[in-house]
């Protein structure tokens, strides 16, 4: 059984492929074989020792967006079988905190995650607890089923921005979250979706999956390509997706009268941007971020179980355990969109 480990990101190398051994499953976990895993912008953060959902400590097999097939259950397991495929919802919760007894866990002051904490889908196979196996239809394929966790994130950033019916939302940025804020935005009722996306590349596939029209911010002016599109002085809901400063006062210049701005994305940890004061006092701008996916990681397995998104099209690229260095470069490049890890090659 193999894994590759973060060996810790002032390490050289960062990673190293290791025989992994599992001592006996307790009576509520499940060991899986890794089929699918993709990397994620936390992954990236933590290369760069930057900070992740949760503490890591390496050594740890990192990789939180997972799918495989269940190869033995605990003895007391009721919720999936031997055979079943799953996607893993990586984050645990203490449920005893102040925020998880606020009713929000996504805020847990003892947040625990597979592949940032505990050794999760950079490896050949994970042991699970019962509670974080999502059972997905068979004929879904694997790399499919691997993006329901950042679906799930998504889905939880899509309740809290509250797409109404007939509203014109502008994504900004065409990485794998922005594409699927484009369909999410599209299913949730708006009338118009636009992306904000500077490689060609990612705005030829929003046009794919959904967006109703592109801009090139490099080239475009957005605020005036908004008016042109929909006929309106800026988008009713804006939803950054990059992590970056510009993108985010971006996001206020392109906001609308009495829009919501969501700030989705995960920045570095001491990232600013200077705040428009009176607009946001005179648009009267509700402004909103998003934590991780508390309780909406089956609602995205149920999404993907209906064939509801386009997913396949966003898996740009493909590495095995050995070269995970190189997919995370991948990762990081305007090349690429998604970046899948196939333990099994």
């Amino acid at each position: 059984m193999k894994g590759t480990y973060f060996l810790g990101a002032q390490k050289t190398p960062k990673f190293e492929v290791r025989d992994m051994e599992f001592a006996p499953l307790g009576e509520h976990e499940v060991l899986v074989k890794n089929m699918a895993c993709g990397i994620c912008g936390t992954d990236v953060h933590i290369y760069h020792g930057e900070a992740g959902s949760a503490d890591v400590t390496p050594p740890v097999v990192l990789g939180h967006e997972f799918s495989g097939i269940v190869i033995e259950t605990g003895e007391a397991v009721t919720t999936v079988s031997v055979g079943d495929h799953v996607a893993m919802d990586p984050n645990l919760y203490c449920g005893k905190c102040l925020p998880c007894r606020m009713g929000k866990k996504q805020n847990c002051e003892h947040l625990s995650a597979l592949g940032v904490t505990r050794d999760g889908g950079f490896a050949e196979y994970a042991v699970c607890p019962e509670s974080q196996c999502f059972v997905v239809n068979k004929e879904i394929d694997f790399d499919v089923a691997a993006m329901a966790e950042p679906l799930a994130c998504v889905v939880h950033g899509i309740d809290q921005a509250a797409i109404r019916p007939g509203q014109a939302v502008l994504v900004i940025g065409g990485g794998t979250i922005g594409l699927l804020m484009v369909q999410m935005a599209k299913i949730s009722g708006a009338s118009t979706v636009m992306l904000s996306e500077p490689v060609e590349m990612r705005r030829k596939i929003g046009l794919e999956v959904g967006a109703d029209a592109v801009i090139d911010p490099l080239n475009e002016d957005v605020r005036g390509k908004i008016r042109e599109i929909c006929g309106r002085d800026g988008a009713d809901v804006v939803i950054e997706c990059v992590g970056k400063p510009f993108a985010v006062e971006q996001a206020f210049y392109a906001a609308g009268f009495g829009a919501t701005l969501l700030l989705f994305s995960v920045p570095a940890t001491d990232a600013t941007v200077a705040l428009p004061l009176f607009d946001v006092y005179k648009k009267e701008l509700r402004i909103l971020g998003s934590m991780i996916n508390p309780d909406t990681h089956q609602r995205a397995v149920n999404l993907i179980n209906g064939h509801c998104l386009e997913i396949k099209k966003l898996i740009t690229h493909a590495y095995d355990l050995e070269h995970l260095d190189e997919a995370i470069h991948m990762q990081m490049s305007s090349e690429s969109i998604k970046v899948m890890v196939h333990p099994w090659g």
